[in-house]
């Protein structure tokens, strides 16, 4: 049986938008060799626990909203969007569940973001930099990451210098709980990935955008591939720990 994937609908009040931007993460899952599960964003969180108890791990996937600021304890900054509670609330059950029963987690751009404060940690919520972040919309590569070798994204997608689709206006600032940075733009030093530090549990993060450049990129279907192998990996667990109780 092909692992479970859980993917919430991007976003609550833009409902083109939402229809648009999810087949790119679930074709990506797809062909992966995982099961996409998109979940929706207007039922009970009881129901949503419903479906997501069958899943074998999550992914994250971006957004036209920002996180609220007052999760991480900040003023709204004047070029902050506006938030989607619903999404969020999706997200921190999806995340909750992920951390109890350790399912795999892969969070994409405003994934990385919603992660992080789940995880205690701030947002900055609006980058000033001489480089580009939002250049993704219109370009394949917005810049380059420079990803930490001693990381698990490093033995996913390899070392170094990485061209990325990066189009975001926020980023992660002071990293939540069990998380460490695990790649920067090197002009800015902007956060542009992290993971977990927990070595029984896939936790990562990234953000840029590798559903859009997963099928001329290697190194964006190593990473759908990672997460599916692992959600394979702890299904097999799951099942097993099933049995002995």
């Amino acid at each position: 049986m092909k692992p479970r994937i859980a993917i919430p609908l991007p976003h609550s009040g833009d409902l083109e938008y939402a229809e648009r931007a999810i087949p790119q993460y679930e074709r990506a899952v797809e062909l992966s060799g995982g099961e996409p599960v998109r979940i929706p964003l207007n039922h009970t969180p009881a129901e949503v626990m419903k479906l997501i108890e069958r899943c074998d791990a999550v992914l994250l996937p971006g957004s036209k909203a920002d996180v609220d600021p007052a999760k991480f304890g900040a003023k709204k900054h004047p070029k902050t969007e506006s938030a989607d509670p619903k999404r969020d609330t999706v997200d921190e059950l999806l995340l909750q569940d992920a951390y109890n029963m350790r399912k795999p987690v892969l969070g994409i751009c405003y994934g990385l973001q919603i992660l992080n404060v789940y995880r205690s940690g701030t947002l900055m919520q609006h980058i000033e930099s001489a480089v580009n972040h939002e250049a993704g919309r219109t370009v394949s590569v917005a810049h380059k990451v420079e990803i930490d070798s001693g990381s698990k994204l490093a033995e996913i997608v390899g070392s170094g210098m990485v061209p990325t689709n990066s189009s975001h206006h926020q980023s992660a600032e002071l990293v939540g709980d069990r998380l460490r940075v695990v790649a920067r733009c090197p002009e800015d030093g902007i956060i542009e990935g992290l993971e977990g530090t927990s070595p029984d549990h896939f936790v990562l993060a990234v953000q840029w955008h590798p559903e859009r450049s997963f099928d001329e990129d290697k190194r964006s279907q190593a990473i759908f591939s990672a997460l599916v192998e692992a959600a394979r990996e702890r299904h097999g667990e799951l099942e097993g720990e099933f049995e002995t109780a």
